[in-house]
């Protein structure tokens, strides 16, 4: 049997020592993960590679909404995905959707030809995806490793059934990686009704608001990875399924 690979999103270096220090595989590293997730500045890159012996993926996103890019917005992910390249990261996570929500092949292409060797994923921009099935061929045609998704559903466990469907449709082409509301709690039976064998959490805890003069406009919520909770996701996750 294939092992079990967890993956947690770390939103910041604080995050990123977090999951690795509670058994996490492999990191996506993004930043701006209140918006879905951007792509971190290239110092955050820098420190988090110099920190953890885990791979760390990056996420190749310009702005929050939608995925559908021009010129320019594609450019500045090829030259993301270039200096991921030079600074040694494991591997990219990206994808761009035309005007009715298919993969959009040509800007994909690009993508994938500036990560040349490096793994790529391709992000929840699928959930988008009007049919799931015809978007899985076009992106094992792409070369992509896996696909991140929650099977068109707001939560992976609510999209199980469909994530399923895409485990067997992919037939060991590619993996299928369920991820958002992938809780301790959820972990276990996602693993055992889809057949999948990657998940992607971001294990997350609000912190406490540190002590401040005075409140200003830019004060915000801000989340941190547990390594408690990465740990527990990781002990469901490494147990028998029956």
């Amino acid at each position: 049997m294939r092992a079990r690979v967890l993956e947690i999103c770390a939103g910041s270096g604080q995050s990123a020592v977090a999951a690795q220090a509670g058994g996490a595989h492999r990191i996506e590293l993004c930043q701006h993960l209140e918006q879905g997730g951007t792509t971190p500045s290239y110092g955050t890159i820098r420190h988090v590679l110099g920190q953890l012996t885990i791979p760390v993926f990056v996420l190749i996103r310009p702005r929050p909404g939608n995925f559908c890019y021009d010129a320019e917005e594609l450019a500045i992910m090829e030259a993301d995905i270039r200096q991921c390249r030079t600074l040694g990261c494991a591997g990219v996570v990206l994808g761009a959707l035309n005007q009715v929500g298919r993969v959009d092949l040509a800007a994909c292409r690009r993508l994938l030809a500036a990560a040349g060797p490096l793994p790529v994923t391709f992000h929840r921009a699928f959930d988008a995806c009007p049919d799931q099935a015809q978007g899985l061929e076009e992106i094992i045609s792409l070369g992509c490793q896996r696909i991140l998704t929650a099977g068109g559903q707001p939560t992976a466990p609510q999209g199980s059934p469909q994530l399923a469907a895409l485990v067997r449709q992919a037939a060991g082409r590619i993996s299928i990686m369920p991820g958002a509301g992938v809780t301790p709690a959820a972990i276990r039976e996602l693993a055992r009704h889809t057949g999948a064998y990657e998940f992607h959490a971001s294990a997350k805890r609000q912190l406490a608001p540190a002590p401040a003069p005075k409140a200003t406009e830019f004060d915000a919520p801000r989340w941190e990875t547990d390594a408690t909770i990465v740990r527990e996701l990781a002990a469901h996750l490494n147990s028998p399924l029956d």
